[in-house]
């Protein structure tokens, strides 16, 4: 059996007025996208801050890659992280605060250049390489974390909140950098948009007032026998969705995120027959689904827990 990413045991931690984590243990599995959500409060910045040594538990034990946080130089270069807030000097060139970074992970400084050059590039952010970062919009901000986040190709990478305050199609973007930038790693992603991680995560944890409440597959959270998700290129128009809600056994369509859909199945009508319907439906109108996954919405669940 291979080691966890990571394997948190027994985590507390106590601040002088209260108490943000308590007694929280799972193991992020090697070679993962891993979700962390809860309410606001929940712990997940605090324990991201325990994961990167920028803070230190009142008990319990944190390792990354086997090895213990509180030796965190010998993570130098293994460990990442996109704080939530993550800023940049404004009046310093943006590429001179990369390569600094770069240098911080190990690199000599021609190789932090060049790394830092192809990530600039990666995130459509070379043309503003010599200038400082006050000329940056929140949302190239978010890019350029990105950017530095994945710098030398770092074995875990922990992304705090990085779609968060952003329009949908900056997010978008975000969303599709994370994509592209996927390492052959982990990848720890905190959200409050339980959408997001049900799309990009294998595995998720929630925590709520400092305690962590479950710890499971995505599917295993999402299975449902009377739903599935259908993703497409684009929206439905109103007739093609007409086409679905017309099939024998389906009671019903909704719209759950970007191009995804929730079809509700009736278990009066064989489920298989039902799906084999409404995609011969609809790509006798031209419409091909990109997947057919079983499942609900991760907020159902998400919400039985923590309400």
């Amino acid at each position: 059996m291979s080691q966890p990413a990571i394997e948190i045991r027994g985590i507390t931690k106590d601040f002088v007025k209260f108490r943000a984590l308590d007694e929280v243990s799972f193991e992020v599995p090697e070679k993962s996208t891993f979700g962390l959500l809860g309410p606001n409060g929940a712990g997940k910045t605090t324990l991201f801050s325990l994961i990167a040594s920028f803070l230190r538990p009142s008990s319990g034990s944190v390792k990354v890659q086997g090895i213990d946080v509180r030796n965190i130089s010998e993570l130098r270069g293994k460990l990442s992280i996109l704080p939530q807030d993550a800023q940049f000097q404004g009046n310093i060139p943006i590429l001179e605060q990369i390569v600094f970074l770069a240098c911080l992970g190990g690199r000599t400084r021609h190789e932090a250049e060049k790394e830092a050059m192809k990530a600039l590039g990666l995130v459509g952010l070379e043309d503003k390489a010599k200038k400082g970062g006050r000329v940056l919009s929140h949302g190239m901000s978010k890019r350029l974390g990105i950017a530095q986040a994945f710098l030398g190709n770092p074995s875990v990478v922990l992304l705090d909140e990085p779609t968060a305050g952003l329009d949908p199609k900056s997010a978008d973007t975000i969303r599709d950098l994370i994509f592209n930038h996927r390492i052959a790693g982990t990848l720890v992603i905190s959200s409050h948009d339980i959408g997001e991680i049900q799309r990009m995560c294998d595995q998720v944890a929630i925590l709520k007032s400092g305690k962590l409440v479950e710890c499971a597959d995505v599917g295993e959270l999402t299975q449902s026998s009377d739903t599935v998700r259908m993703t497409f290129i684009r929206e439905l128009t109103p007739e093609e969705s007409e086409i679905v809600t017309k099939v024998e056994g389906v009671t019903g369509i909704e719209l759950d995120e970007k191009f995804t859909y929730l079809v509700s199945l009736s278990s009066d009508h064989p489920r298989e027959d039902t799906i084999a319907s409404v995609v011969q439906g609809l790509a006798i109108a031209g419409v091909v689904a990109r997947s057919v996954e079983d499942g609900g919405k991760l907020e159902t669940k998400f919400r039985e827990l923590t309400d």
